[in-house]
């Protein structure tokens, strides 16, 4: 069974309806839940991700970057989180294109919650995906090994705003080691946030400073001679053995991940917050104004994380993740 009946179906690596993107890819995935429909192999595909705790350039950047892509025919990829990934999913549906959400839980759930708008929408604008049974809870330990699914159906990704440690470059990752082109938007020197996409430009990935730069290289991909390909191979290489060097303890293996951050069982509301918080400290009025929670839901949120060793004060009023 297949197409946009909102209907979940099952899609096997062997059948003909399965991602042609998948072809030659280590890790491919055995099969597919599907709500919606899959991403079309004859039509190019972005994979947009980024910060979770996002600045207004980033939000706005995504969101623009979804929105033009989509409106020019681009399938837009990423993975319904907070942030980015979300801002750019709801531009593509605003222009009047296909996104694709690929979950780290069972497709019949949205995670975070805060997203059920973005999720709806979804279903009939593209499709949702997931790897893991209907029902899985987020696991963390899902969420490392889903980038690589993100990553593999696109033919370029796009990271928008990354930390130095940002997960986001996990998916750059296996987008190198699969052959693809990675594009990396700028941003100030002096923004944590932008660290990692410029440390990503100055290793050698694209610029992205307009949805127009983005569509050129989709254009030029379709005529890719062998040495250019054979180029970009070298240049890939390069660009993994850089962020091998000075980003290593953003690529987590995905079984001692899940060890330090099994969600299962928590409340509504403390998955809500914990999706909010980050490896640096964040401050609780900000915890509270990106929440939407009244004080005491938000203290009580805070207390379930911090008894489960997924939370910690660092210092007064600041929170991070363990």
């Amino acid at each position: 069974m297949s197409g946009n009946t909102g209907e979940m179906y099952y899609i096997r690596r062997n059948s003909p309806e399965f991602p042609g993107r998948f072809e030659g890819i280590s890790g491919s995935p055995k099969g597919l839940y599907v709500i919606g429909e899959l991403p079309r192999d004859d039509q190019p595909t972005v994979g947009i991700v980024g910060a979770r705790m996002c600045s207004r350039y980033g939000h706005e950047t995504a969101y623009e970057f979804g929105r033009v892509l989509a409106g020019k025919g681009v399938q837009i990829i990423s993975g319904l989180a907070l942030g980015i990934d979300c801002y750019a999913q709801e531009g593509a549906i605003a222009g009047g294109g296909k996104t694709f959400a690929v979950l780290g839980c069972g497709a019949d759930i949205c995670y975070p919650k805060s997203n059920r708008r973005v999720y709806e929408k979804i279903r009939t604008c593209g499709g949702i995906l997931s790897e893991e049974k209907p029902g899985t809870p987020p696991l963390a330990c899902n969420f490392p090994k889903r980038n690589r699914i993100i990553s593999a159906l696109s033919d370029i990704v796009l990271v928008v705003e990354a930390k130095e440690k940002s997960g986001s470059l996990i998916t750059v990752d296996f987008a190198l080691e699969q052959g693809k082109t990675v594009y990396a938007v700028p941003g100030r020197i002096c923004d944590l946030l932008s660290y990692g996409c410029n440390c990503l430009i100055a290793q050698g990935a694209g610029i992205a400073c307009s949805p127009e730069v983005i569509l050129t290289e989709l254009e030029s991909q379709k005529t890719l001679s062998e040495a250019a390909r054979r180029s970009r191979k070298r240049r890939n290489e390069e660009i993994r053995r850089e962020l091998d060097e000075k980003m290593t303890s953003a690529r987590i293996t995905a079984e001692a991940y899940g060890k330090t951050a099994d969600l299962t069982g928590l409340s509504v509301e403390a998955l809500a917050v914990y999706d909010l918080l980050d490896s640096d400290p964040v401050p609780l009025d900000v915890l509270y104004r990106r929440s939407g929670r009244q004080p005491g839901a938000l203290a009580s949120a805070l207390y379930e994380l911090q008894t489960r060793g997924l939370a910690v004060e660092c210092g007064r009023n600041h929170y991070a993740r363990a």
